[in-house]
């Protein structure tokens, strides 16, 4: 009988000839090693994984940093340089002011006339100053201490108006600035932060005279400093001799003055060089609507001599405690235009139909 022989690893013959089973059992010096190649291979298995990870995230992030790049590349192109700022159109900054004026055109007011016409008639007014100019003619027809400084009250105005549209288009926006609306008195009624253009302004400052349209102008077109150096820039271009101004409205102020002469040579040009301002003058009353960025204004021109006096053209009335009662008045009649200007009256409209009616019956005969 052929012995059967089996491997010695995991069974035995018991000794009745019987298969028993048993366990491989390794020494404690041999199981040390194992279980150190065992941590060794984990850790190196370890190491390979997260190397893959570390190499795929590698390899994905210039895919990313191209697709980043790529973006600002083509939004950089109308963006930044094409698109204005939004406070370029709701705010628009203030204008760009001249640095001169334009060059004017000085009246010729002559009295070749006068002197060779002396006059008997000569008018009764209450006024301390006065001049009586035929402006179609350019001959001074009558004047009483013409030369003389005199507080001119809102007739400033005039100045404050030309100096304005020599600087400016007249529909351009000015912002009410808080300031100008704390002038006393003569209000247009503005109020802090509307915003209205230059010939609403205007309508408000020579019709209602306006001393807060009057401040809202020099403040809102240059600074007020700058725009009162412009006025008196404009008096010297205009051989004023006797004319200073200290602010835009003709309040009282030592160092601000005019003279009869003077203004009449101002009126002279208003009308003659602002189609603009001669229309706006010659209103009885100018409607300006609100609109989101102010409320609605009625200016009513307080010249009674649009009313009263045929052939009127308006130009502009004024009061001051210093001043008193003060005019500058034109009309129209037979191809012939007389302007008048009247100082420190206590009756300025009765002086100023006296004077007028005292040039229109005096024709310049060559």
């Amino acid at each position: 009988m052929r012995r059967t022989s089996y491997p010695t690893s995991g069974y035995s013959l018991g000794t009745r000839g019987r298969r028993t089973s048993r366990r491989l059992v390794v020494p404690p010096r041999r199981r040390t090693p194992i279980i150190r190649f065992a941590i060794v291979a984990g850790i190196l298995l370890l190491g390979i994984r997260a190397f893959g990870l570390l190499q795929a995230h590698r390899d994905l992030h210039p895919v990313a940093a191209t697709t980043r790049t790529a973006t600002p590349h083509i939004a950089a192109r109308p963006a930044a340089s094409a698109r204005p700022a939004p406070t370029a159109t709701t705010l628009p900054s203030r204008p760009a002011v001249p640095t001169q004026l334009p060059q004017v055109k000085v009246p010729v007011l002559s009295t070749s006339w006068l002197r060779s016409h002396p006059i008997a008639d000569t008018p009764s007014i209450k006024g301390r100053a006065a001049i009586v100019v035929d402006l179609t003619a350019g001959q001074i027809l009558y004047q009483q201490d013409q030369g003389t400084r005199y507080a001119d009250a809102s007739l400033t105005k005039m100045m404050t108006a030309m100096v304005a549209a020599d600087l400016v288009p007249l529909d351009t926006v000015i912002t009410v600035p808080d300031a100008a609306t704390q002038v006393e008195p003569n209000h247009m009624g503005i109020s802090t932060g509307e915003r209205l253009t230059v010939r609403e302004l205007i309508d408000g400052m020579m019709l209602d005279s306006g001393n807060d349209a009057a401040e809202a102008i020099a403040m809102g077109i240059t600074d007020r400093a700058t725009f009162l150096s412009l006025m008196n820039q404009k008096a010297a271009a205009l051989h004023l001799r006797t004319t200073h101004f200290t602010n835009p409205s003709g309040l009282d102020d030592a160092d601000h003055y005019s003279s009869a002469y003077d203004l009449a040579v101002m009126g002279a040009t208003l009308l003659a060089d602002y189609p603009d301002l001669r229309t706006i003058v010659g209103s009885k009353q100018i409607s300006i609507s609100s609109t989101p960025q102010h409320k609605a204004f009625n200016p009513i021109n307080i010249d009674r001599l649009l009313s009263t006096y045929p052939g009127a053209i308006g130009i502009k009335p004024g009061y001051t405690g210093a001043g008193g009662y003060c005019l500058a008045a034109a009309a129209t009649r037979n191809g012939r235009t007389i302007l008048v200007v009247v100082l420190g009256s206590t009756q300025h409209f009765t002086d100023a139909t006296t004077l007028l009616d005292f040039g229109f019956r005096h024709p310049v005969t060559h």
